[in-house]
């Protein structure tokens, strides 16, 4: 969401809905009424959400010699500094605390963390916790998930096996098997590999998430680059400076508790494995 010139953040109104189990987006009641009976009224609730910009920062000095001797350096330089800053963005995104930066996923109130099997051992994945994950999706928004992982828990993942009587069938890897490119698919929902997600056994190791419903991203004019000679004249080097304005957060304050199922069934835009 771009902010506009004359502002420094934006104020939206969401809606305040912790539970559907006897109302819908915080107050609304359909109910079956008699003939010529008295309508009861009823509204939803709504929470502010608010977004004010804040400055990620890149700098850099270059020797003027720096610049002349090697072709495209400048722009070489620009586009490491372009990807650091994507880098950065979807770490803010997943991992963010809210002070000073975005507020991640991961550490925002509506996360839901589904807890290790009994007995489960440290650092693994089963393919229990896949299906546990799954169900506390929101149902109807399905297509609009998808999952994010360490790379570093591939190796669960490829050997990951569903019991069946006294055998098993594997859960990620395609009927081709090592021989194969993995289909990249988890539950029918695109799987990525990021730097960003926590280490095996970590809570957020794993994570299930609805980005395109769930998640609020405001920024300015996008990546400013500008380039000084001032700065250090003397000592003959220039300076690239780099600055985005952005911040974000979900959607939702808290997870939401069906209709029908209990506190216990809370579902969520993201969903994560609790540590193990």
């Amino acid at each position: 969401m771009p902010i506009s010139a004359n502002s420094n953040g934006i104020k939206l109104n969401g809606y305040d809905e912790t539970s559907r189990a006897s109302s819908t987006f915080g107050g609304i009641v359909i109910y079956h009424g008699a003939e010529a009976g008295e309508k009861t009224a009823s509204k939803p609730k709504f929470r502010q959400v608010e977004l004010s910009l804040k400055k990620l920062i890149g700098l850099c000095y270059l020797t003027d010699e720096l610049m002349l001797d090697v072709p495209a350096m400048e722009t070489r330089i620009a586009n490491a500094f372009n990807s650091a800053f994507d880098f950065q963005v979807q770490d803010d995104i997943i991992n963010g605390t809210g002070a000073g930066m975005a507020l991640g996923v991961l550490n925002a109130g509506c996360l839901v963390a589904v807890a290790k099997e009994t007995g489960q051992a440290a650092d693994t994945i089963v393919a229990e916790n896949i299906v546990k994950m799954y169900s506390r999706r929101f149902a109807a928004r399905t297509n609009n998930y998808i999952w994010l992982y360490n790379q570093q828990i591939e190796p669960q993942l490829f050997t990951m096996s569903l019991a069946v009587g006294t055998g098993g069938i594997p859960v990620f890897m395609p009927p081709g098997g090592l021989s194969n490119s993995p289909y990249a698919r988890i539950m029918g929902l695109p799987a990525h590999a990021v730097e960003q997600c926590a280490a095996l056994g970590d809570q957020g190791d794993i994570a299930l998430c609805n980005f395109k419903d769930g998640y609020l991203l405001a920024e300015k004019g996008g990546l400013a680059q500008d380039m000084s000679i001032h700065v250090r004249f003397v000592y003959d080097e220039s300076i690239l400076r780099f600055v985005l304005r952005m911040d974000g957060q979900p959607w939702r304050a808290s997870a939401l508790t069906p209709y029908k199922g209990g506190s216990g069934a809370t579902q969520s835009h993201f969903i994560t494995l609790a540590a193990r």
